[in-house]
């Protein structure tokens, strides 16, 4: 703990310690909850204190998932309450006994409390499910498909902020066949025809290798030297943005914000009908995987 506050200024060493008091009152107000009735408060019994703990941990719990200092895991919990099965919170006590279940699965000790070692092996599933990390991990960049194979957006799907031209034909029909499901499905994408536009799409490796050495910033965690962009299967989608911060900004504040919204939400639980699946750092990047399965459930 010492060690991680040893680098940040006062103020933020302050802003940090109210967040994790906030996060002990919410915690505590979980704990509270968890004696009424409700499917997310059943054997309350058993995983009480558990739900406890993990309402703390998510506003207050000090580690470095991506390299970097963050406090709390609040910008993965759409995804891993996807993976557990769970609209539940992250104080409950079926959270908890959900993770549990999960952390059998995968040969952990199952004692239902997020943390950083339960953290990676749910980031190994997601990116395993990432044909082009899977290429990678092989030590293989793939090519770039034909330009024939391409085919434009128009411009109402195109965000303002960084314009975007291309995408392979079949990706572009499975990302409309997405925003179309959306606009029906979720009030806030129906309101604002911002939402899902997009913001980066087929990128030409020469431009992007140019960029990466003009700007320094391909490290494999906001950029790659290699990037999936170059597939012209990955898209940049607009889910909205925190006051002050632009439309891919990695801070943890930017990113939570981003996973609280509506939009983001249902692509977590929805995206895969339409061949989608996340990267986990950056809720606006998602890339198409398989051919549309209207009856494909992650």
């Amino acid at each position: 703990m010492v060690d991680f506050v040893a680098g940040l200024g006062l103020a933020a060493v302050m802003s940090l310690r109210l967040l994790a008091l906030f996060g002990l009152v919410v915690g505590l107000l979980f704990a509270g909850q968890a004696r009424a009735a409700g499917p997310c408060h059943t054997n309350a019994d058993v995983w009480s204190a558990q739900g406890l703990a993990n309402a703390e941990a998510a506003y207050a719990m000090p580690w470095t998932p991506f390299g970097t200092p963050e406090w709390g895991w609040r910008p993965y919990l759409p995804l891993i309450q996807q993976e557990l099965h769970t609209r539940c919170g992250a104080g409950t006590p079926i959270f908890a006994s959900q993770l549990a279940g999960f952390q059998q699965t995968h040969g952990l000790a199952p004692t239902g409390l997020l943390d950083a070692a339960t953290f990676q092996v749910f980031r190994g599933v997601w990116q395993e499910r990432r044909p082009f990390v899977m290429a990678r991990v092989g030590g293989l960049c793939p090519e770039p498909p034909p330009i024939n194979q391409l085919g434009y957006l128009v411009a109402e799907e195109e965000h303002a902020d960084r314009l975007t031209r291309l995408l392979r034909r079949d990706v572009l029909d499975a990302y409309r066949r997405l925003v179309a499901a959306a606009r029906a499905e979720v009030p806030e994408v129906a309101a604002d025809p911002e939402l899902l536009q997009i913001f980066s799409g087929f990128r030409d490796p020469e431009a992007d290798a140019a960029r990466c050495a003009q700007q320094g910033n391909c490290d494999g965690l906001r950029r790659a030297v290699c990037s999936p962009h170059r597939t012209g299967t990955a898209v940049d989608l607009y889910v909205g943005q925190a006051p002050g911060l632009g439309v891919d900004s990695t801070t943890p504040a930017s990113r939570e914000y981003m996973a609280r919204t509506a939009t983001y939400r249902w692509l977590v639980e929805n995206a895969g009908r339409f061949g989608f699946v996340p990267y986990i750092y950056e809720p606006w990047h998602w890339e198409y995987v398989r051919p549309w399965d209207p009856a494909f459930a992650p």
